[in-house]
């Protein structure tokens, strides 16, 4: 018997069992819109975060304090003198600590996130203005209270008000807004755009905490980076004789580890969301034996009247993979909507890969195949003069 024949055959007999057929391939529908949704809303996650990083730049350089020398901390002053010493590798040193805070503008108020800097900042994040201007070394040296607004903050409590040069209250200190954040996200609430700027030595009285545990170093090109972290690194060994004190790292260390942790997340996921389409495998080797046995006398009239051990074969094997693959085809096309509707809601720009769809949609045709082998070839096993006298 021709394959042609054998795939008729098959629709044919899953068109007579339409209700059990939809819920064979149910499993297999579950599994591969799992599998892709969760696969690309972590891929577009990872977009979304490598974005942000590269967008600092590829001369930055992190350092965070986690502890404290034999003899002493170190602080702020030490690193803007280090900087002054190495001004021909280094550019600048942005000290940075950061809080919540509640700002208020008239009868307005809101919970937002604090950053204390100064002058470097601008450029070692990338920052851009877009009203008025950065924090500048004035400001810092006499602990200004002038402060910066991002994009929600402007939305929120100063509607179509122009900012800069009016006053906002932040913890109950009064401000002048010298500037406006370009935005950086969607200006929502917890967004990057959800932050206010003032001078870090403002801060640390506002904050009342003396001791700042991050430091954003900007190196003169990206060629000098590595030799910057070098220089960084011993000086800080020098002072607290512990590597575990502190942590340097730049761009490329943070895009390593997010691929990194992203790759695991992804097979994890993948892992997790391909369990359902064994289960849905599972599935369809149980109908399809619950079908041999149903259609055992049919089988018998086949082979009695000619029909190899092989079309037989054929003819049940086929059937299989069809359910599969129509599950997976559906499966695919639930799994790029749901991407689409998940990651709006998550403000995630996420959209399933070819690469993505297409190993889901060949998984679930091989779950057909491996699970539809046993129950096809029990029925081409079958003896003709057994399978005639079953009712």
């Amino acid at each position: 018997m021709r394959w042609i024949q054998a795939f008729k055959m098959a629709l044919k007999g899953i068109a007579s069992n339409k209700i059990r057929s939809a819920l064979t391939m149910l499993g297999i529908i579950i599994g591969v819109s799992a599998v892709i949704v969760m696969v690309s809303i972590v891929q577009g996650s990872t977009r979304q975060v490598t974005e942000r990083l590269q967008g600092m730049g590829t001369n930055l350089i992190n350092l965070s304090i986690r502890g404290r020398g034999s003899t002493r901390r170190v602080n702020e002053k030490d690193l803007l003198e280090f900087a002054q010493n190495n001004s021909d590798i280094i550019e600048g040193i942005a000290p940075t600590i950061s809080g919540n805070v509640t700002v208020k503008v008239g009868n307005k108020n809101l919970q937002t996130n604090l950053v204390g800097t100064n002058e470097v900042y601008e450029t070692a994040r990338n920052t851009s203005v877009q009203q008025g201007r950065f924090i500048n070394a004035l400001d810092v040296e006499r602990r200004q209270k002038v402060a910066l607004v991002g994009t929600y903050i402007q939305q929120e409590l100063f509607d179509s008000i122009n900012p800069v040069g009016q006053h906002i209250k932040i913890n109950g200190d009064i401000y002048t807004v010298v500037g406006v954040l370009e935005a950086k996200s969607n200006s929502t609430a917890g967004s990057a755009d959800d932050v206010v700027v003032i001078p870090y030595t403002t801060a640390k009285r506002l904050l009342r905490n003396a001791m700042i545990s991050s430091y954003y170093v900007q190196a003169k090109t990206p060629d000098t980076v590595e030799q910057a972290m070098t220089k960084l690194k011993d000086f800080l060994f020098k002072i607290f004789n512990n590597e575990n004190s502190y942590m340097v790292f730049n761009q490329a260390d943070m895009l390593e580890s997010v691929n990194e942790a992203t790759k695991s997340m992804t097979m994890m996921l993948g892992g997790i969301a391909g369990i359902s389409l064994v289960v849905g495998g599972i599935g369809i080797m149980n109908i399809m034996l619950v079908s041999v046995t149903e259609r055992t006398r049919e089988i018998g009239i086949r082979k009695a009247v000619g029909a190899k051990r092989r079309d037989i074969l054929a003819q049940f094997l086929i059937e299989a993979v069809v359910v599969s693959c129509l599950g997976g085809i559906v499966g695919v096309l639930l799994g790029i909507i749901f991407t689409n509707i998940i990651g709006n809601a998550l403000g995630i720009p996420s959209t399933p890969t070819m690469l993505t769809m297409l190993i889901s949609f060949s998984f679930s045709a091989f779950v057909g195949i491996f699970f539809g082998l046993y129950p096809a070839s029990k029925a081409s096993k079958l003896s003709p003069i057994q399978a005639l006298r079953v009712e």
